[in-house]
């Protein structure tokens, strides 16, 4: 579930300003002109400001994701949602649950916040670490190269859903979205660490960092000043392509049991009990599984699009 991106080491560094232009200004410019980008940067705003805003949200639509409302409910079909579509009304914008009647509107708004949060994260720690680890393994080489290379090597060969799902099953009760965090970029970093340590080792031999040594520049001066700005476009397509990845990986883990845990809102929490009732009420089950699919696909629109911007060869396409 936690595959790596389809980001390369050969990644090219960002495009050559011209026309006056930053190398920022055209990624831009590129990214504008691409309607999946924008696109994709739409959804990916309209799920951002929901997440912020759940608060506000629910507080107009009059419910929180933990009311129960007995009278949305009927006894006498097992505990149904009244009416079409799972319950869909003025009073409950999206339905409501089976059983337990909660609002599902306020459930996903609030949903939100625990996906993205979870993905931005876990994604944060992995580039993090991936990309200090890279620097130190590319820049230095030798006994350190090898040891920070076998490391990776070691954790990309783990069934990383597997470990994972051993790993906080095991570990003791507490903050599970910190856990959930923590796990998640422990496994992912190893990729973009692959990617920062062979453009490490390529750009190090550069004039610019061998005129910057030869002034006097210290090693974690040109690590950060010289090296380090020139292969940001990677970590960038890497950290875009990735919060998809973990985004789907939370759910995942919501669905088996093992992630947020109730009565939390969670997309794959919602997506795993929604199964029991899907040929009865299958909006249950559409509603937080499109909310899903939307997401990861805009955040893949917008990485794909970004990997192309970055490309030099772009401008000639």
């Amino acid at each position: 579930m936690s595959a790596a991106p389809a980001v390369t080491a050969g990644t090219a560094p960002p495009p050559v300003a011209a026309a006056g232009r930053s190398p920022s200004r055209l990624v831009w410019d590129r990214l504008r002109r691409d309607r999946a980008a924008v696109t994709g940067m739409v959804i990916v705003a309209v799920f951002v400001l929901v997440a912020l805003a759940a608060p506000l949200l629910t507080a107009v639509s009059g419910w929180t994701p933990y009311e129960f409302d007995a009278d949305a409910i009927d006894p006498n079909l097992a505990g149904m949602p009244r009416g079409a579509l799972g319950g869909i009304g003025a009073e409950h914008w999206l339905g409501v649950e089976p059983i337990s009647g909660r609002d599902i509107f306020a459930r996903i708004v609030y949903g939100a916040r625990v996906s993205l949060l979870i993905a931005v994260l876990a994604t944060l720690v992995a580039v993090v670490l991936g990309t200090a680890l890279g620097l130190l393994a590319g820049y230095v080489g030798g006994w350190v190269d090898a040891a920070v290379s076998r490391v990776m090597d070691l954790l990309m060969s783990f069934p990383a859903l597997i470990f994972m799902i051993a790993l906080i099953s095991v570990m003791p009760d507490g903050d599970r979205v910190l856990l959930l965090v923590l796990i998640m970029g422990g496994f992912c970093w190893p990729y973009v660490g692959r990617i920062v340590r062979g453009q490490t080792i390529t750009v190090k031999h550069r004039e610019y960092v061998d005129a910057a040594r030869v002034g006097g520049a210290m090693g974690g001066t040109i690590l950060i000043k010289e090296i380090l700005p020139n292969i940001t476009a990677p970590i960038l397509v890497y950290a875009t392509l990735s919060i998809p990845a973990n985004i789907g990986t939370e759910a995942a883990l919501s669905f088996l049991g093992v992630g947020v845990p109730p009565p939390t809102a969670s997309w794959g929490q919602m997506i795993q009990q929604a199964i029991l009732y899907y040929e009865v009420d299958p909006m249950y089950f559409l509603i937080p599984g499109g909310c899903l699919f939307l997401t990861v696909l805009a955040f893949t629109l917008i990485g794909d699009a970004l990997r192309d911007a970055t490309d030099p060869k772009a401008a000639k396409r």
